[in-house]
């Protein structure tokens, strides 16, 4: 969870020096209650964060479903009382937070259902394509759905990449470097796009080999041709770049061990969450 002083920012960020509509329309000492609730089926997350955020306004909080459960469309997920001007102040941002982490979490969660009903070995995992400040959030995200976090940061994974290559003589030589560089508790994992960079990878022992942009039957064929050679035991395989929720099965069935999608936070949809006011 983000520490208290992140989610001030977050609510300071809306609130600004006061929320002058509430202020003009509500008594100070009102006191309200309210409920939240998703309108549709989900998978709920952001509820810790939502909770602390109307905590540091000086309300009591009730939270009634655990995250990371798919919960029935109009189900409270919390219940808040306190002055009815801090709930009013609170309300977009906690919206936002449980509205964008919830829609991580199904769209994860439904993900990793197609997914494993071709294969249940094979995990679905995000990447690091997440909106600046939020990589925290969308990372728990991704977990609380039921996916793999990938790399949270650059210094959790050595990860070789195109241009990575474009500056360096060969896949061999960019792996012996890494190895060379990188401490022996670190993985090292090489983006390839053909075969050829795929045996290459593999002979210069790179822990993990990643299929970027390949289409499901080129992945069958390298993993097929891999095996042939001996290459295919004692590590992993990832299908990256061009995996939709529609086309997902297909890269499930190929053989692979890891699918990563950029899609699960870079252009999720953010659920439609609401909250529900009345005086006490």
């Amino acid at each position: 969870m983000l520490k208290e002083d992140r989610i001030t920012e977050f609510l300071m960020e809306d609130i600004g020096q006061g929320d002058i509509t509430s202020a003009a329309l509500i008594e100070e000492g009102q006191k309200a209650r309210a409920r939240i609730y998703l309108k549709e089926e989900a998978v709920a997350a952001g509820l810790e964060e939502a909770g602390v955020l109307f905590s540091l306004l000086g309300c009591s909080v009730k939270t009634l479903v655990e995250e990371g459960v798919r919960v029935p469309a109009d189900e409270t997920l919390m219940e808040v009382e306190g002055p009815a001007r801090a709930i009013l102040s609170g309300e977009r941002t906690a919206l936002n937070l449980l509205g964008r982490m919830s829609g991580i979490a199904t769209a994860v969660s439904e993900a990793q259902r197609i997914v494993s009903k071709v294969n249940p070995a094979v995990r679905v995992a995000a990447t690091r394509k997440t909106v600046p400040g939020l990589r925290e959030l969308d990372k728990k995200a991704v977990k609380l759905g039921g996916g793999d976090t990938h790399r949270l940061r650059l210094d959790d994974c050595a990860l070789i990449k195109d241009n990575h290559l474009e500056l360096l003589s060969s896949i061999a030589e960019a792996v012996k470097r890494a190895r060379e560089g990188v401490s022996f508790t670190k993985k090292i994992e090489v983006e390839v796009r053909s075969l050829e960079q795929a045996v290459e990878a593999s002979e210069a022992g790179a822990d993990i080999v990643m299929f970027d942009n390949m289409q499901s039957e080129e992945i069958r064929d390298c993993l097929t041709a891999l095996e042939g050679r001996g290459l295919r035991r004692g590590r992993l395989f990832e299908a990256s770049g061009g995996v939709t929720p529609e086309n997902i099965a297909e890269y499930a069935g190929t053989g692979v061990d890891i699918i990563s999608m950029g899609c699960l936070t870079h252009s999720v949809r953010s659920l439609n969450v609401k909250l529900e006011i009345e005086m006490v």
